[in-house]
């Protein structure tokens, strides 16, 4: 009895120890499936479970059977595929480089602006802008497939934030009513004080100027002195240009004409893509800026519109204007005095009066422009091309100034220096002058209608280092009396010869007791 209690005594123990063993395994065996199958772990929760798994082992005894495996190992963590952070991860961090930012946008519709063309949104435009203003690189907008009456309106930069922009692509059309003008105004609309402005888009600024042209000539228009050497065949010339017909509107609008758009005393200035057409006066003018970019855009009035220049420049630097097409009744490009670093590229011009320098030294004043590029230029049907003029009694410097590749095509005067600059009926002897120097003309080359070359500079001053090169110009008869070239008191070089030959050029420097200091003026 008491032998078999002890056998039965073992079997039991044999048995329970089997059991024991086996449960130990199936647990392992469980808690392996569920490690392999749960979600990624952070690096500090991976090294704590390996302790407490380590640590059950050495304290529970066994290890598992063969028949079951060892779950793999873990490795690092990775960031997650899915844009939402796994749990136990950070989130992702940003991608490397400047962000894109939205532009705030001001709709001058939002605004109360009507669009009609006959309802008065000069408000409107105001309110726009004040509120975008505030706003760093905001955009104000003028929709296309609107037509905008606006008067009179000054874009300060006053508190503005930098870098705004005006997407034009509506119209914008000038008022014709004369109370609008008051006793007279000398913009229409005015971007001023801004740091970072840019206008663009594919829109239209209508200036309305026919009104005021009808009132313009010949009664208070100063006459461009160039027409004095075009000469009609019968010898006979108009005295006073044809006049237009005055209608009830013109009779009343003031003799002061607005340039239609201006930006004044700003930095890092924009035009690109939109229309400037039929402006009372000047289309475009840059006034104390610095740092300006115009291209890709139109400036369009009729070749007989008085004064109508393009684009004018004056007391502005490192400007470059270039893609451009120009047609007006005056300068497709006037640069003025103050201005340096300009660089006119890629431009069609005409009809028009090509593109000058000046005029300068007006009512003894005194004028400094230098670093001067104008170059691959086409120019069709107009007065003179590449010009400078300067009036009698002025002072300071012309300095620098390149005018290349230029193609011309029945343009009447296309090379011109005129120191005794005049657009009254009279103007009166005087000695000083604007002085000239370093000036280059290179392949300057097509047709013209009146002279080819016309260099009238000063006698107390003369022109210095003036260097012709590449010119080839052949005449085209039309309905004016041709002229062989002219120079006085002109020196410098002739590098090639020329069409026709330009024998009036003098070879060298004028004598140094020709030249007072005084009147060079450094500027």
């Amino acid at each position: 009895m008491g032998g078999f209690s002890f056998r039965s005594l073992t079997f039991m123990l044999l048995i329970t120890l089997l059991v024991l063993c086996s449960s130990f395994d199936t647990s392992n065996a469980r808690r392996g499936r569920h490690w392999r199958h749960r979600r990624p772990l952070t690096s500090s929760l991976y090294k704590q479970k390996e302790k407490n798994h380590h640590w059950n082992y050495h304290h529970k005894g066994g290890k598992p059977k063969a028949p079951y495996q060892k779950a793999p190992p873990l490795q690092a963590p990775q960031p997650p595929s899915s844009p939402a952070p796994t749990v136990g991860f950070p989130p992702p961090l940003p991608e490397k480089g400047p962000r894109t930012k939205i532009p705030v946008l001001f709709n001058v519709l939002d605004f109360g602006a009507h669009g009609q063309g006959t309802t008065d949104d000069t408000k409107a435009f105001e309110s726009a802008w004040a509120a975008a203003c505030k706003v760093e690189a905001s955009t104000v907008v003028v929709p296309s497939g609107y037509q905008f009456l606006v008067g009179p309106i000054s874009f300060s930069g006053y508190d503005c934030q930098p870098n705004i922009v005006f997407q034009l692509d509506g119209t914008i059309i000038a008022p014709i009513s004369a109370k609008t003008w008051e006793s007279g105004l000398l913009w229409w609309i005015e971007f001023t004080k801004l740091n970072g402005i840019t206008i663009q888009g594919k829109g239209i600024i209508d200036g309305s100027g026919s009104v005021w042209w009808q009132d313009s000539s010949p009664y208070d228009a100063p006459v461009d002195d160039e027409t004095q050497l075009i000469v009609p065949l019968n010898d006979t010339m108009q005295q006073t240009p044809p006049k237009r017909e005055r209608s009830k509107l013109s009779k009343n609008m003031p003799s002061i004409k607005p340039t239609a758009l201006r930006f004044y005393g700003s930095f890092n200035v924009t035009v690109m893509g939109i229309t400037i057409q039929n402006s009372p006066q000047c289309h475009l003018k840059f006034d104390t800026c610095t740092g300006v970019t115009v291209h890709q855009m139109n400036i369009s009035s009729p070749g007989d519109s008085p004064n109508t220049d393009g684009i004018h420049l004056q007391n502005s630097r490192d400007v470059n204007i270039h893609n451009t097409n120009l047609s007006c009744g005056d300068d497709c490009v006037s640069i003025q005095t103050g201005c340096s670093n300009i660089y006119v590229h890629h431009l069609n011009c005409g009809p028009g009066h090509g593109i000058s320098i000046g005029s300068l030294g007006r009512d003894n004043t005194r004028a400094c422009v230098s670093n001067i590029t104008v170059r691959d230029i086409t120019m069709q049907n107009t007065m003179t091309g590449v010009r400078i003029k300067t009036w009698q009694g002025g002072s300071g410097s012309v300095q620098g100034v390149l005018f290349s590749n230029i193609q011309v095509s029945e343009v009447e005067l296309p090379i011109v220096i005129d120191q005794f600059y005049c657009d009254k009926t009279t103007c009166k002897n005087q000695t000083s002058a604007v002085a000239l120097s370093g000036i280059t003309y290179e392949r300057i080359k097509g047709t013209y209608t009146v002279k080819p070359v016309h260099l009238a500079c000063s006698d107390s001053l003369p022109c210095s280092d003036v260097t012709l090169t590449g010119i080839q110009l052949q005449p085209l008869q039309q309905q004016y009396r041709l002229y062989d070239p002219f120079c006085w008191q002109t020196f410098g070089e002739l590098s090639t010869p020329a069409v026709p030959p330009i024998d009036c050029l003098q070879i060298g420097k004028p004598s140094k007791n020709r030249l007072q200091g005084s009147d060079l003026d450094i500027c």
